[in-house]
């Protein structure tokens, strides 16, 4: 196999030690290696993350998910109940800028891992901490999976069909909402540094990080009274925005709420006159006449060839498109033209494909390096190159079962 490619991310003289397991956390640390970062992802000897074993799908007995997820990184074993594997931790966080744990609160503290312990000889210390409920109140202490910061956050009530129980999205959105979140207090915790030299926490809470993306819920409630609900496929007085059948059965989104656009869209349903009628004219009327006004679409929708009808909307200048598989993604020119898709060498599986990094930068753009790495790959380059044991000492630290 090739050599890996060196980083070419703005992040790549950072060092990051990633601590703990599954999604939140270990999603920051992609995104910090996905823009050149150095992460150093510390696991359990023999065990290692227990995504190594996750995901829905699995090849030759192998997860499809760590390969992605733990991309980019340097994985490294440490028993961290031990003492002596405290001690190299405590070691390898002194040399780095970042550490990242998404350990329930006062677990850093009982292995003498805490902020202010490690702090003492590394002032500059940016400690990323992504928990359920935050290291401070009174849940802090519960264990917190991303699907009870969902709940917590609103995103589950409001997600699904109003007859039906609240659904989830069928993605970990909430780890994965904290973990983008933790890595924008990162990179702002990154450039304080820069400026005074001092580091500092990010505490990102996953209820928080939802609760975030919730747009105007809490004021609607605290100044009208107003409860959102579950809407199935609409957002309650934005229409025409859903999804409507073709002629061979399948499913378009069309969004049309604006005003102009949607005078655009009578244009092509040969209906111009519905832009000037009192009942749809503009955003408020269509919104209180939602149902009304998509049965007039679909009936229009229902009679024209899915392909044939986006080329219409498109060449009309009206948002339209249809609902993605991974099938579609494979097969669409755009995905390709943009190099949405990476594909990267792996031991196993060949070529592995993946979403590549996003955002795209023009000038240090970030890039993906390799996949997931095997349990302890890089304990020689870390422990011995990093911290300088000899192989005597790694041989002893192996045999003992701390790395």
């Amino acid at each position: 196999m090739p050599a890996a490619p060196t980083p070419t991310g703005p992040l790549r003289d950072l060092r990051v030690i990633e601590m703990g397991q599954l999604l939140a956390g270990p999603f920051c640390g992609q995104l910090l290696g996905d823009f050149g970062a150095e992460v150093i992802k510390l696991e359990a000897p023999g065990v290692g993350d227990p995504m190594r074993q996750w995901g829905r799908e699995q090849s030759q007995g192998k997860s499809l998910w760590w390969p992605v997820v733990a991309r980019n990184k340097k994985s490294v074993t440490c028993d961290l109940r031990d003492p002596e594997g405290q001690r190299l931790a405590r070691e390898l966080i002194a040399r780095a800028d970042i550490v990242i744990e998404n350990f329930r609160p006062g677990t850093m503290e009982r292995w003498g891992l805490g902020y202010e312990q490690l702090r003492e000889g590394n002032p500059g210390l940016i400690m990323v901490r992504v928990t359920g409920y935050g290291q401070t109140g009174p849940y802090a202490p519960r264990a917190g999976y991303g699907s009870i910061g969902e709940a917590m956050g609103g995103i589950r009530y409001t997600t699904g069909d109003p007859d039906s129980a609240p659904a989830r999205t069928g993605i970990s959105i909430g780890d994965s909402l904290a973990a983008v979140f933790a890595t924008i207090g990162t990179l702002a915790a990154v450039h304080h540094k820069d400026r005074t030299g001092q580091g500092q926490l990010v505490d990102s809470a996953i209820y928080e990080a939802v609760l975030a993306m919730m747009e105007s819920l809490l004021p609607e409630y605290a100044i009208t009274g107003y409860q959102r609900e579950r809407t199935g496929s609409v957002l309650p007085n934005v229409s025409p925005s859903n999804v409507y059948p073709t002629a061979g059965g399948e499913m378009i989104l069309i969004a049309a709420n604006q005003d102009s656009v949607f005078a655009r869209l009578t244009e092509l349903m040969g209906r111009p006159e519905l832009a000037s009628d009192p009942r749809y004219s503009n955003h408020t009327a269509r919104g209180a006449r939602m149902d009304e006004l998509d049965d007039l679409i679909a009936d229009w929708t229902r009679g024209a060839d899915a392909d044939d009808l986006l080329e219409r909307l498109h060449r009309g200048g009206v948002p339209a498109g249809r609902i993605f598989t991974a099938r579609d993604m494979f097969a669409d020119p755009h995905f390709a033209a943009r190099e949405a898709i990476a594909r990267i060498a792996h031991p196993e599986f060949g070529e592995l494909p993946m979403a590549n990094v996003v955002p795209k930068l023009s000038a240090t753009p970030g890039n993906i390096r390799h996949a997931g790495p095997e349990l302890g790959q890089h304990n020689s380059e870390i422990l011995g190159g990093l911290l300088g044991l000899d192989t005597e000492q790694l041989t002893k630290l192996a045999a003992t079962g701390i790395i």
